[in-house]
């Protein structure tokens, strides 16, 4: 590979990891990532910035990547070809059946951007996922109602079943999904307890969604539950 494109992979890396941060990044922490000299990254955000990058920051605060900027072309890695592939080939036999199509759906729009001699690696990657991934895992019916909840920030009124079979009817704010081997738990706020609680998806009877929405904090209550469920 010639140095010139060797340098163009990289300034390609430096979108991505700005990308996928959302606070200033420093110089030392990309060239750090990078394996490369500080004062190089210094000469690679000039470089992006001139090519109308919409990259704010300086030395010794920091860069950030504002929002809404899209990448070129997709183009991957033997590795993140892997990664892809793994992640979707999981979420096909995990997923239900709505999710399921979409990853099957995510790998078949991949496979048509990429060069063939890539898109052909897409589906030699030797990471492969049993069929089914578990014995038969009781997801329950509401998984769809779920996520899109989830998306839209939307209250939830459940009737739920606790490990004691003893039933309650509770308003959620579903904060996310977290998808264990054998069970999904949905990471909430309940107005009934006034705190963090965690319900299986399999024990929800009845899943209704609320014209009423509730502020995420751009992701803080997410964070605060993982903080109160690593107390208990």
């Amino acid at each position: 590979m010639s140095a010139s494109m060797k340098r163009a992979d990289r300034l390609l890396q430096i979108v991505q990891i700005l990308r996928r941060r959302d606070c200033p990044t420093t110089a030392m922490m990309l060239a750090t990532e990078l394996e490369v000299a500080p004062r190089t990254i210094y000469r690679d955000i000039a470089t992006l910035q001139a090519g109308r990058v919409p990259i704010d920051g300086e030395a010794g605060v920091g860069y950030v990547l504002r929002p809404g900027y899209d990448l070129p072309p997709l183009m991957f890695d033997p590795q993140e070809i892997e990664a892809v592939t793994l992640g979707a080939r999981m979420v096909i036999e995990r997923g239900d059946p709505d999710l399921s199509r979409a990853a099957a759906d995510v790998l078949a729009k991949i496979r048509a951007v990429l060069p063939t001699s890539v898109g052909s690696e897409l589906w030699k990657a030797s990471l492969l996922v049993p069929h089914p991934l578990e014995d038969a895992v009781d997801l329950g019916p509401h998984l769809p109602e779920l996520r899109t909840a989830i998306r839209g920030n939307r209250k939830l009124r459940i009737a739920y079943m606790d490990g004691d079979r003893q039933g309650t009817e509770r308003t959620i704010w579903p904060l996310g999904l977290y998808l264990y081997s054998h069970v999904t738990l949905v990471c909430s706020w309940c107005e009934l307890r006034s705190g963090y609680r965690a319900f299986r998806s399999d024990r929800i009877s009845v899943c209704e969604t609320l014209d009423q929405q509730f502020d995420a904090q751009n992701g803080r209550l997410l964070r605060e539950y993982f903080e109160a469920s690593a107390l208990q």
